[in-house]
């Protein structure tokens, strides 16, 4: 999906006082658009979660993705992904 539009829509959804996290590919639009919470991948496009079949990697994206809610700072919140 565009980053632009995911942005748009986390936005409003935010709104409506319903927390959301993007995965973003591209930080630079990420950056453009501010959505309220963002994890930016170093993989390419069609692989926000890494290789397929690695689990252990996809586990942990999506943990660093929704440790974003408990997140304290201000919004918004864009954070790089740093696998352990």
């Amino acid at each position: 999906m565009c980053h632009q539009s995911v942005g748009l829509i986390a936005s409003v959804i935010e709104k409506a006082q319903i927390p959301t996290v993007s995965l973003s590919l591209l930080k630079m639009v990420t950056k453009r658009v501010r959505p309220p919470r963002s994890l930016c991948l170093p993989f390419g496009f069609g692989y926000p979660l890494g290789k397929p079949n690695d689990a252990k990697l996809q586990h942990q994206i999506i943990r660093a993705a929704l440790n974003l809610l408990e997140d304290p700072g201000e919004l918004p919140i864009l954070k790089e992904f740093a696998p352990v």
